[in-house]
């Protein structure tokens, strides 16, 4: 290990398998990294269940029917910011484009979209609803776009520098790129601690602050903004809620992500971010 490098908490996969794994803190880049990594061939394992919403249209139970309801809502605000990002209409890549919802909303209003997805029961879901998905960033080289966008999908992503490298490439000279992540330094996430939903370990190999993207990104492109996720935090606290406590639905957990987004206003620290950047070289 690094001498930038330290441990920083040990969490458990509440989802899958069970096992421990140690947050390792890199003061370096600001941001943590899940330890040990899967090897890539394995990670697939990880995501086999029901469970996984991401994966799914299912709305089984009350945290795939809430995050359902708002993914529905969180559409039209991409839609939005994705059209002034751009000014106008153009082309769009998606990358973890799940079931392929957000491109089929952006394909109905103009958009020429493309999409990449490496979970195949999602790639089923997507065809079904006329959107083709890729699943590897390798089926677009050569192709750039207007605008690229990465929805919580970036903390999953095991070749992080390598990918970095290749959205760098993908983007359009002055294009838009578009990544929503986590943010570990959220008031939910100290205050849930190893519980935090949102380390979801092995899945997110790594957990990003403002500084760590900013860092990550600085060298293709320029941050323009950021944005808020506020939903995140209710969201994510009530899966906190229910690995710290075992509760269907908590009150508490309302409360702790009304907080976060109230204390956010003034540390900026909310509990996910948008970070739209532009593309200057």
């Amino acid at each position: 290990m690094q001498n930038h490098e330290k441990k920083y908490l040990l969490v458990k996969d509440y989802l899958v398998s069970g096992e421990t794994f140690d947050l390792i803190y890199d003061s370096g880049l600001d941001f943590l990294k899940t330890s040990p990594q899967p090897k890539t061939e394995d990670l697939p394992k990880y995501y086999e269940s029901q469970d996984y919403i991401s994966h799914t249209d299912e709305k089984r139970g009350l945290f795939s029917s809430l995050y359902q309801l708002v993914k529905k809502w969180s559409f039209q605000k991409k839609s939005k910011l994705i059209f002034s990002q751009n000014n106008g209409i153009g082309s769009l890549l998606d990358i973890g484009a799940g079931t392929g919802d957000f491109l089929k909303v952006a394909k109905e209003i103009g958009w020429q979209v493309q999409g990449m997805e490496p979970n195949k029961n999602a790639v089923k879901l997507a065809s079904e609803k006329g959107i083709e998905l890729k699943c590897s960033l390798n089926d677009f080289d050569g192709k750039q776009f207007d605008v690229i966008t990465l929805w919580h999908v970036l903390e999953h992503i095991p070749n992080l520098e390598e990918t970095i490298i290749k959205l760098s490439k993908l983007v359009k000279p002055n294009g838009t790129l578009i990544i929503a992540v986590p943010n570990f330094k959220s008031f939910d996430a100290k205050h849930y601690g190893k519980f935090w939903a949102a380390f979801d370990v092995p899945r997110h190999l790594w957990h990003f602050s403002k500084k760590s993207i900013q860092k990550l990104f600085s060298e293709n492109f320029e941050l323009e903004k950021i944005e808020p996720m506020i939903f995140d935090s209710f969201y994510v606290s009530l899966l906190s809620e229910k690995y710290k406590k075992g509760s269907k639905f908590s009150l508490k957990a309302i409360w702790i992500g009304l907080l976060s987004n109230l204390k956010a206003k003034s540390t900026k620290e909310y509990s996910s971010h948008i970070y739209c950047f532009r593309k200057v070289k």
